[in-house]
């Protein structure tokens, strides 16, 4: 099996990269962070007009028509410069469920307008904090529910969201965002990428293809590696800014990179680093080729990436001393979205629980 990505989609990645680096910098991420605006919308436009947004979708509704190894190398770009955009609740999520599950309208209707950025989706699946649970209830096509935290929930257009059907099947449906539902901005760990509670009272939605559990399941396993690569380009980043720190940081006459105890923890950042990318890459390999393992590829992807992102953006913070702990430096930055993405889709215990399961 070949873990290594193409010419093209290398060319995707240093394209990309060195588009982020001129204009996601630092001080853009703080910019949002800092004031009461939920996302970059200049940012948002410029990555919806290099046709990120249409990647994933096919020709027919106005995408690209490219695969998983081209979008997951653009999500490894977006985690490395923190980009404060609903990327994933839009592309990997809303776009993810209505693209494998919608109906041939539904499809028509949603797919061609998240391809241009017309439309910004979102997929509401927690009722409260830990793994997804489903209170949700639909009849007679008007759902009541209340979905809490729901990702960039206060800027989203529609979401797709899970609900019990009168016959208590679970599934995905569909909901205009802008059809009644109360929306409240939540205050979360990185404001630069929001989170709300949405309320349903009695709202029109559309059930999303044929009800079944399997749906959400196969949904979330998807995003786990889309999210596994989007967290091991923070992971790099982070590691970077560590090394660069402690090569400039000088103590009694040398750089503190190279004492013993520095090189050691680099060490271990590395080792989680690499054991994550090398999850992530045989994750993607078992997603784009729609493999029978990806379940189990899935959840070890998301684990490791998870487990990896936390230890090294606090270790990041570590290797700066007193000064990384400080509002000027931006190691809390990464932290921050380190602990923002362990809890998008589920809980680590959840996973490392998916994980045991699939083994067995």
């Amino acid at each position: 099996m070949n873990l290594e990505f193409s010419e093209e989609q290398l060319l995707i990645r240093n394209q990309a990269r060195n588009f982020l680096s001129q204009e996601c910098s630092a001080s853009v991420v703080r910019n949002v962070l800092d004031t009461d605006t939920p996302f970059d919308r200049a940012l948002w436009q410029k990555i919806v007009d290099l046709g990120w947004t249409a990647m994933s979708i096919p020709e027919t509704y106005g995408g690209l028509g490219l695969g998983y190894l081209e979008l997951c190398v653009i999500a490894e770009e977006l985690g490395r410069s923190l980009a404060p955009v609903p990327f994933s609740s839009s592309v990997y999520l809303a776009t993810e469920a209505i693209k494998s599950w919608g109906t041939e309208p539904q499809k028509q209707h949603y797919l061609p307008k998240l391809a241009t950025g017309e439309l910004i989706g979102t997929l509401a699946i927690n009722e409260g904090l830990g793994s997804p649970s489903i209170a949700a209830r639909v009849f007679e096509g008007k759902l009541t529910a209340d979905k809490i935290p729901v990702p960039d929930g206060d800027i989203a257009d529609f979401t797709v969201l899970t609900a019990c059907d009168e016959q208590d099947c679970v599934g995905l449906y569909v909901v205009d965002l802008d059809a009644g539902v109360q929306r409240e901005t939540l205050t979360s760990m990185d404001p630069s990428r929001s989170q709300a509670r949405l309320v349903f009272d009695n709202v029109p939605a559309q059930a999303l293809g044929v009800a079944g559990e399997t749906q959400l399941t196969e949904l979330l396993d998807r995003v786990a590696v889309l999210l596994a690569f989007e967290q091991i380009g923070g992971c790099q980043a982070a590691l970077d800014m560590g090394i660069a720190y402690t090569k400039e940081r000088y103590a009694f006459g040398r750089p503190i990179a190279s004492f013993q105890a520095i090189k050691h923890k680099f060490a271990d950042m590395y080792v989680a680093l690499e054991l994550a990318r090398a999850n992530a890459y045989y994750g993607v390999c078992a997603l784009s080729s729609d493999a029978p393992d990806l379940p189990l590829a899935a959840a070890t992807a998301r684990v490791s990436a998870t487990d990896a992102y936390y230890f090294i953006s606090k270790e990041n913070i570590q290797v700066h001393g007193g000064m990384g702990f400080t509002w000027e430096f931006d190691c809390h930055l990464y932290y921050r979205r380190a602990q923002l993405l362990s809890g998008l889709i589920g809980t680590q215990p959840k996973w490392k629980e998916n994980i045991s399961q699939r083994l067995i």
